[in-house]
């Protein structure tokens, strides 16, 4: 276990010594994913190794900003809307990289993932709903995961739907095997499996020949974005899609798996290190999201078909539209590379929630499990009664609930890292701030929005 400035991180639910700022209501407990915990070393190496070190945590992170629930949406938007909502997906990974910086900031700071910061930081009546909603996001992102996997086990290797459902469930075993291993051995594998999709989409960007320039156009935003609520809604869901509540919570305690000096030296440079390689990491995100919904628009929408939003019909209609099978295998083989690995992210995920809001420690597996079974039990009922069309509404679904949670986990993380008494120097610049703020605000706008418009009936 290692000794921090003025702390020293111990089991769960045993008090430590209290943090040089006074911020905080109580002193820090245990770390989360205290297994992993500074159990990479970065020290006694040449400046590029040990910012190569620190390359990782970053790309566990980018794989939340690409799982199976942002193909739905981006498939939906490009199939419907073509190129017009490239600004979205361009400004949502925008926000995404300056709230990571800022999740990288936090949990290098002061030791606490942002779960563990607004335990320390509000009453109890605050902390737990704030618990109950992390957990929705996070089942929510597992809904999508369980979904888009079963579908990827489908177009890949022909299993049936409700099947790779239940087969889903076993994912845990992968997970923990992984763990067991080592933490750089996790990051591996994800890094891995975000290449071949990479090659994935390459291959079918290829054999789509997009229109460059109005891709170029798409990154303008227009009015109707705001105008359109059939447009806000994908929008909004391309949003929750792409920054995801419990990419928050988990930025902040991986990057503590890193064994930095815990002195303001080594700090600072966790910090830079940190934030370079989630900025990276999230755009090569970027580029695989654009790519879907570029994909979309130029092999549906340019060809009539408006309203592919089901994976299993993109995966039928990109044979015959591209000339070929090659891309569709291309297509199954990426989705379920995603599903994969959105397992280990949304495994670890739920273990930072669970231990920083509760103190409580759950065996990896039973964790993964209770929070498996929670949206295998939906995903199964939409897969006998509504066959995929049902579960390509659930996938959307699933998105527009993690943006209307984002504002929960967004406003805690931007106030904690503006607070000087919290982070002490490594506050957060007033810009960064200001600019984190204005991004909550847009954030919170846009689902009053969406609320209103459902509420009218529009």
């Amino acid at each position: 276990m290692q000794t921090g400035e003025a702390e020293t991180l111990t089991d769960v639910g045993e008090p430590a010594r209290s943090t040089p700022f006074s911020g905080w209501r109580g002193a820090p407990g245990g770390a989360s994913l205290a297994e992993v915990n500074a159990s990479v070393s970065v020290r006694g190496r040449s400046p590029l190794r040990r910012m190569l070190a620190f390359v990782g945590p970053g790309y566990l992170v980018a794989v939340g900003y690409m799982d199976p629930g942002n193909w739905a949406t981006s498939l939906a938007g490009g199939s419907k809307f073509g190129y017009a909502l490239m600004a979205v997906v361009a400004l949502s990974s925008l926000m995404a990289m300056l709230l990571q910086a800022l999740c990288a900031r936090l949990g290098v700071a002061t030791g606490r993932d942002l779960a563990q910061a607004c335990r320390d930081a509000f009453p109890k009546a605050v902390s737990f709903p704030l618990w109950i909603l992390a957990e929705a996001a996070i089942c929510a992102t597992d809904l999508a995961e369980v979904i888009g996997t079963a579908i990827g086990l489908t177009l890949v290797f022909g299993i049936p739907l409700e099947i790779g459902v239940i087969l889903t469930a076993l994912d845990v075993v992968l997970v923990l095997g992984l763990q067991r291993v080592g933490f750089r051995w996790v990051e591996a594998f994800v890094i891995g499996l975000l290449m071949v999709i990479a090659g994935c989409f390459a291959i079918q960007l290829a054999m789509a020949h997009p229109d460059l320039g109005a891709v170029i156009r798409g990154l303008a935003p227009t009015t109707e974005l705001v105008t359109n609520p059939e447009m806000l809604y994908i929008a909004l869901g391309i949003v929750g899609a792409t920054v995801m509540p419990h990419n928050l919570y988990l930025h902040s305690s991986v990057v503590q798996t890193r064994a930095y000096g815990r002195d303001a030296a080594g700090k600072r440079e966790a910090i830079r290190y940190a934030v370079m390689d989630s900025t990276i990491a999230l755009v090569f995100a970027f580029v695989v999201n654009a790519s879907i919904l570029v994909l979309a628009a130029a092999a549906f929408q340019d060809s009539g078909h408006g309203e592919v939003a089901e994976l299993g019909e993109a995966h039928t209609l990109l044979g015959p539209l591209l000339g070929g099978t090659l891309a569709a295998t291309a297509f199954g083989v990426a989705l379920l590379c995603c599903g994969l690995n959105s397992t280990v992210t949304a495994t670890l995920s739920g273990q930072v929630v669970m231990e920083g809001f509760l103190r409580i420690r759950l065996s990896p597996w039973l964790r993964r499990l209770i929070t498996r079974a929670i949206a295998i039990v939906p995903a199964i009922g939409v897969t006998l009664f509504y066959g995929e069309s049902g579960t390509a509404q659930l996938l959307v679904l699933s998105q527009v609930v993690l943006s209307l949670q984002l504002p929960f986990a967004v406003i805690p993380l931007v106030w904690f890292t503006a607070s000087r008494a919290k982070m002490g120097e490594f506050v957060a610049p007033r810009w960064m701030s200001a600019t984190a703020g204005l991004v909550a605000l847009v954030i919170v706008a846009l689902n009053a929005k969406l609320v209103i418009d459902f509420a009218l009936g529009r």
